[in-house]
């Protein structure tokens, strides 16, 4: 079992690893501030002693610059691989149990209420992003079984669990300040592609279509692909890595409708993951 384990976290360590915002790491912006304000401040003080408008326009110039730098905040960034290493103990858990509670259906992301319409106070829970995953294939749960926020249903049998990337669909409202219900999904799947790829930079190509009630999603270079790697996760390819599991999360929003993962493919080559949706009707 240990020496498995270490197989796992090897995969996860050999995965080639890319910085995010910034891509490579830069000089602090205090010392390029006091690099600057150093020979500005003796060009100030040599340009009065000389009354030389020259050296007092430079030393001018780079005092106003090395003050500036001290206000600029620098960017930090993150390996990528530890994206996906720090992902890894949720679907160990999560696997660990469904293999507990002998639960082997589909997962259902079930589509929550927009942030700004009323619900009584015993339907608050509807207003919350969640999977259901059910221990056959015997349907979804009511309104009302889902409105208790209950981890264990019974009617049908299976559990409710947040979506593993809860997360990352917060940090993609945010960058796009608006309520993701608001949104149709043929905008969406504009505007998705960029803000994954460049804003967030947690892949190199995202593309995403839809043909009827299925959406096809294909994911190159993202850190997450090495969750796919290890052998032993099962959870991983009915909910989707962390950024497959955002973007059902926010079809799931846009559309009112429940989305499951069909199926999805893997390409070693380019790090490339595909993913099939199908949209649910309620």
């Amino acid at each position: 079992m240990n020496a498995q384990r270490q197989s796992e976290e090897n995969t996860l360590q050999s995965t080639q690893i890319k910085k995010l915002k910034p891509k490579k790491e830069g000089v602090p912006s205090t010392k390029v501030g006091v690099a600057l304000i150093i020979p500005g401040a003796l060009a100030l003080a040599y340009a009065i002693l000389k009354n030389s408008n020259t050296l007092a326009f430079i030393g001018l110039s780079l005092t106003f610059w090395g003050v500036l730098f001290f206000f600029i905040k620098p960017s930090r960034y993150v390996a990528s691989s530890m994206l996906a290493s720090t992902a890894l103990s949720e679907y160990f858990t999560t696997d660990r149990i469904l293999r507990d509670l002998k639960i082997n259906g589909k997962a259902y992301y079930i589509p929550p209420y927009p942030k700004d319409v009323y619900l009584p106070q015993h339907l608050k829970g509807l207003k919350e992003s969640v999977v259901f995953i059910s221990s056959s294939t015997s349907g979804m749960p009511s309104i009302e079984e889902l409105a208790k926020s209950k981890f264990l249903l019974e009617n049908p049998n299976g559990v409710c669990v947040s979506p593993p990337g809860l997360g990352l669909l917060e940090q993609l409202e945010k960058e796009l300040k608006r309520d993701i219900t608001k949104i149709q999904l043929n905008e969406l799947f504009e505007i998705l592609p960029p803000l994954i790829t460049e804003n967030l930079q947690l892949a190199k190509e995202v593309e995403i279509k839809q043909e009827d009630s299925q959406i096809y999603l294909k994911i190159t270079g993202s850190p997450y692909w090495a969750l796919y790697a290890v052998e032993e996760l099962k959870s991983i390819h009915f909910l989707g890595c962390p950024l497959a599991s955002a973007i059902a999360c926010a079809i799931a929003k846009a559309s009112g409708k429940t989305v499951t993962v069909q199926k999805d493919n893997i390409a070693p080559l380019g790090q490339t993951v595909e993913v099939w949706y199908q949209l649910v009707e309620a």
